[in-house]
């Protein structure tokens, strides 16, 4: 018997599917972080290896539904014969890497740094296999499965603008004296141990960190943005994008909550950091959802996700380091008003009122 899914007629988000993604997200994630708490929290020489193999969660989850369950998902794995699926099957398996990884530093605190280095071999063999399957599969194989790669053009653009947008926040904490200077010598030693003169270290650190750092960790940002942009965002846009952004973006701020209380992001501010993270992503999740309509590809979020990620990390840190992260531009609330505003022009944009989901003219054969 052969019957037709026509997903034209689909004006809603599926809520069950929904539900079920979010539970074994937010199940698998919180669960994490309470191990994490009972092992010392955020001080635990496992805490950055659990913090990274907990942004594969949302994929994770997206995967193994869709691959499994969910049977008119482009990933179904009796459906979808492209060379992908071979990547979705590799990234399960990533995974469970990654948990054997974390269970053995648990274990073997003293291996922690040993470990999180032996996982970036499979995580480096993930993006090779991309390259390879890409070759193999051609363009639609990505594409067709909702793994496309994005424009090459949106990911320099858009970079930059990540980027040159960190880099005013720096300039602006700096001109308020909201923040500190940073003495790279001092602060970081054991790279002024190299010979380097001081004022050669800060261009070494930007490229290492700012132009490499990103594609070091495409992978493990592509965790977030394939579950959140990738699977949610695509069901909750059929709310209409401005509304459906929007709830993703506070969905995707709640699920950080466990590691906010902690002291990440925001050390001793559970309640206001608790509130800031959620604004934090909503005005982000609304340039990552702008990036992906513009350039239809997923690794486009993961990409940017990753560079967003490191310029954090080299302007607060090597550069000028906040005295309060709350009250200063950045992450804080002076910071997050200026992003609110950029957040309004792009939503000037027509892409926002294209309709998803009622226009759709895809169908997808099922054999009972």
């Amino acid at each position: 018997m052969q019957t037709t899914i026509d997903l034209s007629a689909q004006t809603k988000p599926n809520w069950t599917q929904v539900a079920l993604f979010l539970g074994l997200t937010f199940g698998l994630t919180w669960l994490l972080d309470l191990v994490l708490y009972l092992n010392g929290g955020l001080t635990s020489p496992a805490a950055s290896l659990i913090l990274q193999f907990q942004m594969l969660l949302p994929a994770f989850s997206a995967m193994l539904l869709g691959a499994f369950f969910f049977k008119e998902s482009p990933i179904y794995h009796q459906t979808n014969h492209r060379a992908s699926r071979w990547f979705v099957y590799y990234y399960l398996l990533l995974t469970a890497l990654y948990l054997a990884g974390v269970i053995a530093a648990l274990t073997l605190p003293e291996q922690v740094t040993a470990l999180t280095s032996a996982l970036l071999i499979p995580s480096a063999l993930g993006l090779i296999l991309l390259v390879v399957l890409r070759l193999i599969g051609g363009k639609d194989t990505f594409a067709g499965a909702g793994l496309g790669g994005g424009k090459a053009r949106v990911w320099l653009l858009y970079g930059l603008g990540l980027v040159a947008f960190y880099a005013l926040q720096t300039f602006l904490n700096y001109v308020f004296k909201l923040g500190q200077m940073v003495d790279i010598a001092t602060a970081f030693p054991q790279m002024a141990s190299a010979n380097l003169p001081a004022q050669a270290l800060l261009p070494l650190m930007a490229f290492n960190t700012v132009l490499m750092g990103p594609f070091l960790g495409l992978i493990i940002a592509f965790g977030e943005e394939y579950g959140w942009r990738g699977y949610l965002q695509t069901e909750l846009i059929r709310l209409g994008r401005v509304r459906g952004v929007f709830l993703l973006g506070v969905i995707w701020g709640v699920w950080h909550w466990p590691v906010i209380w902690m002291g990440y992001n925001y050390p001793d501010q559970p309640i206001l950091g608790s509130l800031a993270m959620v604004v934090f992503c909503i005005i982000l999740s609304y340039f990552l959802a702008y990036a992906v309509f513009k350039s239809q590809g997923v690794w486009t979020a993961a990409y940017l996700h990753a560079l967003n990620n490191q310029a954090v990390s080299f302007f607060f840190l090597f550069v000028i380091t906040p005295a309060n992260i709350m009250f200063s531009f950045g992450a804080g609330w002076p910071g997050l008003a200026i992003g609110a505003v950029i957040v309004l022009l792009l939503l000037r944009d027509p892409v926002w009122q294209v309709k998803d989901g009622g226009q759709s003219s895809m169908k997808q054969q099922q054999t009972d």
